[in-house]
């Protein structure tokens, strides 16, 4: 109602406000969690950017702390509530295009920058708060807003940045909770003294029923959205099936015969959750107490496919998951389950938000 919004420094002080009801968390990813459960404990309904985590146990303990609560969280991956996206998931899950074989993710590549050069922390910034459970660090103006992505102490690069939106959409196109296997290559390792996650990659999950999962970097589009060479291959999502394809990114959907786009789906189909507007679905569930379109088990699962495939990279290792346990089993586990969670630098811990 044209009020100038109030400055805070620390966002505790808001969750104890009595007349605050809802908050947008677009944090850095390495501050989702300790903000998300401080919601959840102040009782403040959440409307999460992604990735919702950074690593698989903040996962499991935001979900524990959400239903514990009873307040709405909706994860911030709005290609959920896209027509266009919502239609590709359908037609895959009902066999439009015969048995599904494997989905092929394009996601753009990665800044490989470096080496970097510490600077003088500007007088509006609280560097050691900004860092939080991070490790402590010496301010480098490309550690910090835009390009905190590309740090693994703070994300996981473009497979938990883009890969929140497309490697959902192949998530719930499949329809299984988590891949059996992952593996990965490096394609373009980090500079010394630069960014440290990967800027160019391939990573390929195996589900129980024989799916296949591809993920791969193309430098034709821009992390920002641009396109960088207009003929080469966009981001996107490419279904592959026995009887054709369906590809589908932001711009466009398209399939090997335009009618599998075309004919209506039959009654008895499967119909995923009908969301036409992200922001919407999240205040109308506000409203109504129901379940949005992506809620916190469900943005949960999907970071944790994120999540799987930078840890194969940062191992280098073919891994086996266990989706109940949510834990690596089999050759090379213990070296996998050593990136399930992370030490967080005190005083920015779990009690941080207790």
């Amino acid at each position: 109602e044209g009020r100038k919004p109030e400055d805070c420094a620390d966002f505790r002080r808001v969750l104890e406000r009595d007349d605050i009801d809802v908050v947008i968390n677009g944090t850095p990813d390495h501050w989702h969690t300790l903000v998300n459960l401080g919601c959840a404990r102040a009782g403040k309904d959440v409307y999460a950017e992604k990735p919702l985590t950074l690593t698989i146990d903040e996962g499991r303990r935001l979900v524990s702390a959400v239903r514990k609560s009873g307040i709405v969280l909706q994860t911030g991956t709005q290609q959920r509530s896209s027509q266009r996206f919502r239609l590709a998931c359908e037609l895959v899950r009902n066999q439009r295009i015969g048995k599904l074989r494997e989905a092929n993710v394009w996601l753009p590549a990665g800044l490989r920058e470096g080496p970097f050069k510490t600077a003088a922390v500007p007088e509006e910034l609280n560097w050691d708060f900004w860092q939080g459970p991070a490790a402590a660090h010496e301010y480098v103006p490309e550690r910090c807003h835009r390009t905190f992505r590309f740090w693994y102490e703070y994300s996981g690069g473009t497979m938990t940045d883009w890969g929140a939106h497309h490697n959902d959409i192949a998530y719930w196109a499949i329809g299984l909770l988590a891949p059996r296997t992952v593996s990965s290559r490096i394609l373009a390792e980090p500079i010394l003294g630069g960014y440290t996650t990967f800027s160019e990659y391939e990573v390929n999950y195996v589900y129980e029923n024989g799916v296949r999962l591809n993920i791969r970097t193309t430098r034709d589009d821009s992390i920002y959205g641009a396109k960088v060479n207009a003929e080469g291959q966009r981001n996107g999502i490419r279904f592959e099936g026995e009887n054709g394809w369906i590809w589908v990114n932001r711009d466009q959907i398209k399939a090997s015969d335009p009618e599998i786009l075309k004919a209506p789906l039959p009654d008895g189909a499967i119909r995923l959750y009908e969301s036409k507007n992200h922001t919407e679905n999240f205040f109308d569930c506000v409203r109504s107490r129901q379940a949005p379109v992506c809620d916190v088990e469900t943005g949960h699962r999907s970071a944790t496919m994120c999540h799987l495939g930078a840890i194969s990279m940062r191992t280098g290792r073919t891994l086996s998951w266990d989706a109940q346990a949510e834990r690596f089993t089999g050759d090379f586990a213990s070296e996998g389950n050593a990136y399930l969670a992370r030490e967080m630098r005190k005083p920015y811990d779990y009690s941080f938000v207790a």
